[in-house]
Order: C-alpha cells, then sequence, then structure tokens
C-alpha cells in the first residue's frame, strides 16, 4: 500500500501540480506587477501595527468576561504561521535535501518567492467572501468557491479534502515527528508522548478559535525567534563556509551532473513538495484563518499572509537548510527527517542540540495541531452545523489522529499528506486562477486610496457591484 501511494504521489507530482504551482506563481506574480516585491514595506507595517493594536485590546480587556471580540489580523497571522512553521521547517527541509540533495533548496526558496503572490490571492478571496459567525468571521476557499464560481458540489469537495489533509493526516505528521525527536532526545517511548500529545491538543481545541489564537499568538513568536538566534549563532560560527554552502545548493540544483543522472528532477520535486507543505502557498489553507481577521480592506490581510510565506521559507526554512549543510551530514543516507536535523545541530552545538530540537519541534508542531485542527472545524461548519458531528471531529483530529502518528512509520504518514495535498492544492489552484480578477482589482484600489494620501484604506462591497449580493460583510 505504501509503495502504491508512493507511486500515484510522484505521477501527480511530476506532472500536473509542479506545473500548476509554477504556472499561477507567475501568473499572479505578473498581474499583481510583483506585489511580493514591491510591498514589502507595507506587509511589515500593516503586520506590525496589528501585533501592538492586539496587546492594547487585550490589556484593556483584561478581567472582561463574556465579552464578544474579533480576531486581529496579527492573531490570524500568527495562527496561519503557527500551521506553516512546524515540522516542515525542520523535518521537511530534512527530508527534501536527503532525497533529493542540497539543490532542493534552491527550489523550496523559488516555489516560496513566486507562492507569496499566490498566498496573497487566496487570502484576499477569503476576506472578499466572508461570513459573520459568533464572534469572529468564517471563511476560505469553500466559501469563495461556492459564492464566487456557483459550485456547491466543489466547494464541499474541497472543505472535505481540506479536513482530510489537514484536520486529519497533517496532524499525524506533526506527531510522528514529536514523537520521533521525543525519542531521540530522551528515549521517550512514542506511544506515551502521543497520548500526552492528544490531551493537550484536545484541552486547547475543545476551546474554540478564541484560545487558538491566544495560544498561537504565544508559541509562534517565541518558537521561531528562539530558534533562528540559535541558527543564526551556528550560521556566524561558520561564516566562512556559507558561500560554499551557496555554492552547493546552486550547482546541485542546476549542475550538469545533476542534469545527466536525473537528480535535477529529484531535486526540483522535493523541494516543491516539501516547500509547498511547509509555506502551505496555494494549498487552501491559510485562507482559512485569513478570514477570520477584522480588517478594513481585504488586501490588509492578503499581504500580511503573503508575509507568512516569507517568514517561513526563506527565513526558517533557510535556518534548518544551512545547518544541514554545514555539518556535511546530508551525505550519510541512514539519516532522515527530524533525526538529520537534530544530528546536525548535536554536530555544531554539541549534545544540547538533539534535546534543543526536541523542544523546539514540540512548539513547532503542537502549535501546528491546534492550528490544523481549525481548517477541519471552518470546512466542517461549512458543510454541516451538527454538534454531534464537530465533537467526533475533534476527537478524530486532536485526539486519534495524533496517536495514529506516534505509532505509524515515518513514510506511511508522508506519503498520506503528499496524496491529499496533490488534491487538495489542484482544487483551490482551479478556483483562484478563475476569482483572481477580484483580488487583482481590490490590489489596484488599495494602491489608488494609498496614492490619494490614505493611510488606511476601507473597502466597501458597493466597490465590486456585479458581486454586491455575494458579500455579506463589507457593510
Amino acid at each position: 500500500m505504501n509503495e502504491l501511494i508512493t507511486s500515484i504521489n510522484d505521477v501527480i507530482w511530476s506532472y500536473v501540480l509542479i506545473v500548476a504551482l509554477v504556472g499561477c506563481g507567475l501568473w499572479f506574480t505578473w498581474r499583481t506587477r510583483f506585489v511580493q516585491f514591491r510591498m514589502v514595506g507595507e506587509m511589515i507595517r500593516l503586520l506590525t501595527e496589528s501585533a501592538v493594536d492586539t496587546v492594547e485590546e487585550q490589556v484593556k480587556d483584561n478581567g472582561a468576561k463574556g465579552k464578544k471580540r474579533h480576531i486581529s489580523s496579527f492573531q490570524a497571522f500568527a495562527v496561519s504561521v503557527a500551521t506553516r512553521v512546524g515540522t516542515g521547517n525542520l523535518a521537511g527541509v530534512a527530508s527534501a535535501i536527503a532525497i533529493g540533495g542540497p539543490g532542493a533548496v534552491f527550489w523550496m526558496w523559488l516555489i516560496a518567492l513566486m507562492g507569496s503572490a499566490t498566498a496573497f490571492v487566496e487570502s484576499t478571496l477569503a476576506q472578499l467572501y466572508k461570513q459573520k459567525h459568533k464572534d469572529s468571521f468564517i471563511g476560505g476557499p469553500a466559501y469563495y468557491i461556492q459564492k464566487g464560481l456557483k459550485q456547491r458540489w466543489m466547494a464541499v469537495l474541497f472543505a472535505i479534502l481540506i479536513t482530510l489533509q489537514f484536520g486529519l493526516s497533517n496532524n499525524s505528521i506533526q506527531a510522528n515527528t514529536i514523537c520521533g525527536a521525543m525519542q531521540e532526545a530522551f528515549g521517550w517511548s512514542p506511544a506515551w508522548v502521543g497520548a500526552a500529545l492528544a490531551a493537550m491538543a484536545l484541552f486547547i481545541v475543545f476551546g474554540g478559535i478564541q484560545r487558538i489564537a491566544q495560544v498561537s499568538s504565544v508559541l509562534v513568536p517565541v518558537m521561531a525567534v528562539g530558534y533562528i538566534i540559535l541558527a543564526l549563532f551556528i550560521i556566524i560560527m561558520n561564516i566562512h563556509l556559507i558561500p560554499h554552502v551557496f555554492k552547493v545548493i546552486v550547482l546541485d540544483a542546476f549542475g550538469f551532473s545533476q542534469i545527466a543522472g536525473g537528480g535535477i528532477g529529484a531535486a526540483m520535486m522535493n523541494g516543491i513538495k516539501r516547500g509547498l507543505f511547509s509555506n502551505e502557498a496555494g494549498e487552501g489553507s491559510a485562507p482559512n484563518v485569513a478570514a477570520t481577521a477584522s480588517t478594513t480592506h481585504p488586501v490588509k490581510q492578503g499581504l500580511i499572509q503573503a508575509l507568512g510565506v516569507f517568514t517561513d521559507t526563506l527565513l526558517v526554512c533557510s535556518c534548518t537548510a544551512f545547518i544541514i549543510l554545514i555539518s556535511g551530514l546530508y551525505q550519510m543516507p541512514e539519516l532522515n527527517g527530524i533525526a538529520l536535523t537534530q544530528s546536525a545541530l548535536q554536530s555544531e552545538v554539541g549534545s544540547v542540540g538533539p534535546m534543543f530540537i526536541a523542544l523546539a519541534i514540540f512548539l513547532f508542531a503542537f502549535s501546528s495541531i491546534i492550528g490544523n485542527y481549525y481548517y477541519g472545524e471552518a470546512n466542517i461548519r461549512f458543510i454541516t452545523q451538527n454538534n454531534q458531528v464537530m465533537t467526533a471531529y475533534r476527537i478524530a483530529s486532536a485526539g486519534l489522529m495524533v496517536i495514529f502518528g506516534a505509532i505509524a512509520s515515518f513514510e506511511l504518514v508522508w506519503n498520506i499528506v503528499d496524496f491529499f495535498m496533490a488534491f487538495l492544492t489542484a482544487c483551490n489552484l482551479v478556483a483562484i486562477a478563475l476569482l483572481g480578477r477580484y483580488a487583482f482589482r481590490l490590489l489596484d484600489d488599495y494602491r489608488q486610496q494609498k496614492r490619494q494620501g490614505i493611510k488606511d484604506p476601507v473597502f466597501h462591497r458597493s466597490q465590486l457591484p456585479e458581486i454586491e449580493d455575494e458579500l455579506e460583510c463589507w457593510e
């Protein structure tokens, strides 16, 4: 069964998704006039302002009970980064290098640079078509497919696929990586670690999106900053090797020996697959949480989510890649996944390395588990409001799949995720390719308001009269 899934994945990724991902990335980059490069300053400004406003609001509301509050742009960003910055950054990067060689890192960078424009489009659309839901908003690809394309069957298909991918199979990978890291560092039994993870995850997910956002907004900055500081320390201590690292990456991505031996294909496919798993641009996951944010213009959240792709791949993934390539241990065939990252770090900082990675992967992957759960919840609510179905999903996502991932093999859990990720991404790419024109018009409106000196652009649904009736918000 594992071999069959591997064969199917290779065919789908080799001949369909790589072309579609790269093609959409190039098209969106061109039509937005390179938004991911031209508006980086605006992305950082929006995120910083939202973070400050979030802290001020939390202080002001401290002790207030029963008050309805919306999710801020920063909190939505934190939840989406929580799912992005996970096992893909530590185990996924190591797996891509072990299988595809150092050249896979180049293709991870490339898919992130282009994918940032794709992330902008899908998150802007999610904001545009979002709906009101209790004390927050709700939305995502299922919602913009149904409202924008008028295809209920396709929207339900997406909702099912993302629930299978993120809410279920993806959580098995997070648990598998945490348990592997803990066993490598401390010798702890995967079964017991899995049971403890499930208990903690169930406690948080039963608290809803507010509790998930609160936990993520604390865990994400702590884990990301700590890991980046350690990586920068290792890079500075080995600064003389950095030119060699870049040379190895580029030569392995385009070298004549790789082309002759077919290695360039392996590097490209594994780099793009693991890059997509890590930054999720075009996969249709981040738009689900991007839609929950309260903001004055859809483009604002689109820009913030585009920055998340850079944060994930160009920053955190690169840290892992540099540590592994500096160590030279990627040439050892017996090392793969999180074990390769732990061994590489141990070679640089000593015996404390595996323990640090075990702690880091716990924070990285655990925050991903609770973020992944929410993606499934938002889409199950799109299909049905049955509370019994939601309870069963919570138990399956944060409980059963976490335990399954703890005891399953490394190869099996990654193959299952690659399988569902392929179909999920294909479904979303079709939708955003057809609806992308609205994101382009919104971006033009945002830029025009900025040129007029308006610091805080505002969107009203009457600005898109042909779809005004389909927009529940933006009054």
